[in-house]
């Protein structure tokens, strides 16, 4: 009778194992798609403001360059002045790059292991 009894014990506790992984695996999956569903979002949103924000800056920055050309009399001044302006800009982020990486850090991993 004590044989019959350890026996069921085992057939339940194997169930509950079994059950216990296949939930665990389900867990998982979802969590994994979670992650990767919200990565993707942020993903598509940053390249769609940031192909608008593009497209904006290239006509301020021809606007821009027009009117300083209007104002220098000269067609090309403008564009050049604009042009050193954004590489003054971009070597101004180049030697500013290292701040940037706590912030996207902290904002990825907020969205990692959440």
């Amino acid at each position: 009778m004590a044989l019959e009894e350890i026996k069921r014990d085992l057939t339940e506790a194997e169930a509950d194992v079994r059950s216990y992984l296949e939930n665990s695996e389900e867990y998982a999956k979802l969590k994994i798609f979670k992650v990767l569903m919200e990565l993707v979002t942020v993903f598509a949103q940053t390249l769609l403001i940031g192909a608008l924000a593009l497209l904006a800056l290239v006509l301020l920055s021809w606007a821009a360059s027009n009117a300083l050309n209007t104002v220098m009399e000269s067609t090309y001044l403008g564009y050049l002045v604009v042009g050193m302006a954004y590489i003054l800009i971009a070597f101004i982020s180049y030697y500013l790059r290292n701040k940037l990486n706590g912030p996207l850090l902290r904002t990825f991993s907020k969205h990692f292991f959440d």
